[in-house]
């Protein structure tokens, strides 16, 4: 909702307001004002909006990601990097049932900004290398697979990886 640099201002006045309120001896308050800093800095590294966007993907409801994911106006201001590849992460994803070149775009570009997870990665270029093969771009969906199969250390996509190589075998 606000800004990254509103809350990082925001955090900095509670902290403080909260040594005020410990000078003055009202060390409940200050304690709370703690918390709220904490929130403040915890908001700064995780935005909100796409915390729940990634709640409306588990419902598998895309309308809703993009419903959330459309309240950030300028991405490049209003988040930071990891964050922004997170954005475009969950726009390759809708983009996916859509229009694929558009979700080839996204999903390159959010691993050009990067993702916190391996499995996320995976899952990034797993989609590209499915778009590739469609694409007829037999080459490039292989070393994409491959890197995807390298990343998904807990082995959650292997059946889509299998999935994949058996059609890739049909090209």
């Amino acid at each position: 909702m606000f800004n990254k640099n509103i809350k990082l201002i925001l955090a900095v006045a509670a902290l403080g307001y909260a040594v005020y309120q410990f000078i003055e001896g009202f060390i409940g308050n200050g304690i709370f004002l703690c918390f709220l800093v904490f929130i403040f800095i915890f908001l700064y590294f995780r935005n909100e909006i796409i915390l729940l966007s990634f709640l409306r993907m588990r419902k598998q409801d895309l309308a809703g990601t993009e419903r959330w994911l459309n309240k950030i106006k300028n991405p490049e201001a209003a988040l930071t990097v990891k964050q922004q590849g997170y954005y475009n992460y969950l726009h390759g994803i809708i983009y996916s049932q859509k229009n694929l070149t558009q979700a080839e775009k996204y999903f390159k570009k959010a691993l050009k900004l990067g993702l916190n997870m391996d499995y996320d990665v995976a899952m990034a270029k797993l989609s590209l290398a499915g778009i590739a093969m469609q694409k007829r771009r037999k080459r490039e969906a292989t070393t994409l697979l491959q890197e995807a199969k390298k990343l998904d250390k807990n082995n959650m996509l292997t059946e889509q990886i299998k999935m994949l190589q058996q059609q890739m075998k049909r090209i």
